[in-house]
């Protein structure tokens, strides 16, 4: 069993900055693969990006390409995601997901485990 808590959500006006944290629990064998997704108002979840636990390999979406990076701390058992440059449209709850897989999917079928979310809001 895998257990995932995000923090480091919040306020934040458009063209600033935000860690976001993941910290899990369980076999590290249970969560080869690792994401961040969001969901905005009366929209579905969404990709963000994923990381391979191994190998670090990274994957993103077009939208946060080149704004956002995602990271792990083998030692803290931990996610990252750094988002600059926040717009508007990153208003959403953002998940962490986890599974066992190796693939570091982009779909949301592609996690097992998900974390509770957390809210980021960016204002103008």
């Amino acid at each position: 069993q895998v257990q995932l808590a995000e923090s480091g959500g919040g306020l934040v006006q458009a063209g600033g900055s935000l860690r976001l944290s993941c910290a899990a629990s369980g076999r590290t064998s249970s969560r080869s693969s690792m994401g961040w997704f969001r969901q905005a108002p009366g929209k579905e979840r969404e990709f963000v990006a994923s990381i391979n636990w191994s190998s670090g390999s990274t994957r993103y979406a077009d939208s946060v390409k080149g704004r956002f990076t995602i990271s792990r701390d083998n030692a803290k058992n931990s996610m990252y995601l750094q988002m600059n440059s926040l717009k508007l449209e990153d208003t959403a709850i953002y998940y962490c997901a986890a599974d066992r897989n190796t693939w570091y999917g982009t779909a949301v079928n592609d996690y097992a485990y998900w974390g509770q979310g957390t809210q980021v809001t960016v204002s103008s």
